[in-house]
């Protein structure tokens, strides 16, 4: 196949961050998805509707002249959040809120400390058919990283899940055979999303040769045999898992230091390397699924009217980018060569 034509995508979770980077961070999404679930994990974090709101305006601002995207907003749960916090969000148009164990990734540090507090919260979420976004690891020092995900489920996830049968669950950029496992044999108000870089990497991409800082995010990547079951359930064409990048912007000098940061900047090259998955993968009629359809219909949004072409063309990724403040960044896959482009 040379060329394949998709309903308009979605990415169901990215970090535009703020500010004066948004004219990129918003420009290479919108390029080629339709939406996109904005994370609210800035400084300080997005905690309450007028946050969202005024949130919005300003990513709405930095849209293209001509381009018809739409950002969905999400709360950011503190164990401050209160029920009226809810149904001022949902009235607002806030279409999720995210829960970040404290410490689990960046700017999470004023995030939830006692998972158990926030079931009121969740209940009232189920009322107001408003979705929960998790972050699933556990942030103890003894617990090592590699376990975090798993330890996730078998502490909290379960419970949650268990619980609140009524509550949409999205376990976000998943990373292991354990957290596959878990979506598929959960009922069906839960599902996944999978990032590019966890269907491309394995940990000997981040270690091996020495450490290789864009390549650092968290959940941190892990051995190839999870790395291999993510590939096979998006081959399967489970509707329970569907496209979101992660794609988090970090400047060149904040990740390639002594404390570097997480996260991939995958946004100017995800739609195109999810394709190269798949066609590696002999999944490509499995790919409008998992990019355009799964996700809306668990959002319970409507599927997208356009389409975007892919066509089958060798292109490397750029070394760098030139951010509006001057600063490089380095792009996810920097360097190395997609298989497939979208067409202009």
């Amino acid at each position: 196949m040379q060329q394949i034509t998709l309903r308009t995508p979605d990415d169901w979770h990215l970090h535009f961050r703020d500010g004066d980077i948004l004219s990129e961070t918003v420009a290479a999404t919108a390029r080629c998805f339709k939406r996109a679930i904005v994370m609210p994990n800035l400084v300080p974090p997005v905690t309450n509707a007028a946050m969202a709101m005024a949130y919005k305006s300003r990513i709405v601002e930095a849209i293209p002249d001509g381009n018809n995207f739409e950002p969905l907003m999400v709360l950011y749960l503190t164990n401050d959040t209160s029920v009226q916090d809810i149904q001022d969000a949902k009235a607002a148009g806030v279409i999720a809120a995210k829960l970040y164990p404290a410490g689990a990734t960046t700017n999470s540090d004023a995030a939830v400390d006692g998972i158990e507090a926030l079931y009121p919260i969740f209940e009232e979420m189920a009322k107001q058919g408003m979705l929960l976004l998790i972050h699933g690891e556990v942030t103890e020092a003894e617990i090592d990283i590699f376990d975090r995900e798993k330890a996730f489920i078998d502490r909290f996830l379960r419970k949650i899940v268990a619980e609140f049968v009524d509550l949409k669950i999205v376990f976000e950029h998943i990373t292991t055979s354990d957290a596959v496992d878990f979506v598929v044999e959960s009922p069906e108000n839960v599902a996944a999303t999978i990032t590019p870089q966890h269907l491309l990497l394995n940990r000997n991409d981040l270690l091996v040769g020495g450490v290789k800082p864009h390549n650092y995010c968290l959940p941190v990547l892990k051995r190839n045999t999870h790395q291999q079951a993510l590939r096979e359930v998006v081959a399967s064409g489970s509707s329970k898992f569907f496209l979101g990048t992660d794609s988090a912007p970090h400047e060149k000098e904040r990740k390639e230091n002594a404390c570097g940061c997480a996260g991939c900047y995958s946004a100017w090259s995800a739609l195109e390397l999810y394709t190269h998955v798949f066609d590696e993968l002999g999944a490509l009629d499995k790919l409008e699924g998992f990019a355009s359809i799964h996700g809306a219909n668990f959002y319970g949004l409507a599927v997208n009217e356009g389409t975007v072409t892919l066509k089958k063309e060798t292109w490397t990724v750029p070394e760098e980018i030139i951010l509006p403040n001057g600063k490089p960044i380095v792009p996810f896959y920097a360097g190395q060569q997609v298989s497939w482009k979208l067409a202009e």
